[in-house]
């Protein structure tokens, strides 16, 4: 600082950046997914119908009826998000 009119160098911070998470989706656990809807089965004289919750599903083949249902109770909230998207729309 040679002239009075000249002002000193200020150091400026260097912000810091902190990372930000990825936000996950929030997602019930398997047993609270399950208890989310009833879950139905009629039996017919050919076939049957699921109903979960307040929608029906027929099945022609009892066995594809349980092989749906035994996939819901595996994988219950990946199984509703697929059911609704197909049934919703």
């Amino acid at each position: 600082m040679n002239n009075a009119n000249e002002l000193a160098p200020v150091e400026v911070p260097t912000p810091q950046i902190e990372k930000v998470s990825e936000t996950k989706e929030w997602r019930p656990t398997d047993a609270e997914a399950l208890r989310e809807f009833e879950i139905r089965i009629k039996f017919l004289n050919r076939g049957c119908v699921v109903s979960v919750g307040c929608k029906d599903i027929a099945f022609e083949k009892v066995e594809d009826a349980m092989s749906a249902l035994q996939t819901y109770v595996k994988w219950p909230y990946e199984q509703q998000k697929a059911w609704r998207k197909l049934l919703d729309n």
